[in-house]
């Protein structure tokens, strides 16, 4: 018999997960800092860590403060009409009493597939999102399982915690290509040093600024899947029953809709499920296998 999986343990395991993938990201930042200050020198290392971090604050901080209204624009989504969608804003306002969390702003995007996402920085300023494949498929506690997932993810911070993994990889990726960039202007070699040993120094830091952001892009991927899994423990947690959500995400794993060119892939890693069907068991997946994510449920 398959061993009972309590929510609030799978919540916290994959939030301790979450950060220690967190923490690795910071550490790849460290060592590829400290490699270039040894090619560099210490002048050329505070000026790309300066620009580096100028940068990636500024793009992050517009993405950060207008998230909801970045992420609404590209599914070009509709406020939802209190009346027409009566039965969506019933199961927000469950979903929030449930939670303790404020009414998040309620959109409706016109697609066919059974999906929807959360965004906002901040649950006074989160935004739930559903499509109307998803009203016209589920049931009402199929619904409001997948509302209380987004809930989870607004609950959690998730946004606020993606957008700080969003700001190491993206330092990493500026870095990797200022310092790329900046040796083809520096100098290598001179008197005071072996220059054998800054070769072997700037090969290294070659191969680094190379292989740095595909791998922190492999972590941030796996941070996303892993938050997944928080979200819809947390789900379970507000309905206090899994098989809504269950049942919703078989529902989703069924359906046959497809009509990913309205939804861009900038966006896509928000979704309840990857809109353009690629659930499979790989580094390179935004969410974890459906199959997965429904045997976790199943043990609840």
């Amino acid at each position: 018999m398959p061993k009972r999986v309590l929510f609030y343990d799978q919540i916290a395991r994959n939030k301790r997960n979450s950060i220690f993938l967190l923490i690795s990201i910071f550490l790849v930042f460290l060592l590829f800092g400290y490699i270039i200050s040894l090619v560099l020198g210490p002048d050329y290392f505070f000026i790309i860590m300066i620009a580096s971090i100028f940068i990636s604050l500024l793009y992050i901080w517009i993405g950060y403060y207008y998230s909801d209204k970045i992420a609404i624009t590209s599914a070009h989504a509709k406020l939802a009409d209190k009346t027409k969608y009566r039965t969506l804003y019933n199961a927000v306002e469950s979903m929030s009493l449930a939670s303790g969390l404020p009414m998040p702003k309620v959109y409706i995007m016109e697609n066919s597939q059974i999906n929807a996402f959360a965004t906002g920085r901040d649950p006074k300023n989160a935004v739930v999102c559903v499509t109307t494949g998803a009203l016209e498929k589920l049931e009402k506690p199929e619904l409001e399982g997948v509302i209380a997932h987004e809930m989870g993810h607004i609950a959690n911070f998730d946004i606020r915690f993606m957008t700080l993994v969003t700001i190491l990889v993206g330092m990493i990726a500026i870095i990797s290509e200022i310092f790329l960039r900046s040796l083809w202007f520096n100098k290598s070699g001179d008197g005071d040093r072996d220059g054998r040993v800054q070769i072997i120094f700037i090969l290294l830091g070659i191969l680094f600024a190379v292989l740095a952001p595909l791998v922190v892009q492999l972590v941030q991927l796996a941070i996303s899947r892993k938050r997944e899994y928080t979200a819809d423990a947390t789900a379970v947690k507000f309905t206090r029953r899994p098989t809504g959500l269950i049942s919703a995400l078989k529902k989703i794993k069924s359906d046959s809709s497809m009509k990913p060119h309205q939804i861009t892939k900038a966006i896509a890693p928000l979704f309840i499920s990857d809109p353009f069907k690629k659930n499979l068991d790989n580094l390179m997946s935004t969410h974890p296998p459906l199959e997965k994510r429904i045997s976790v449920l199943e043990r609840m």
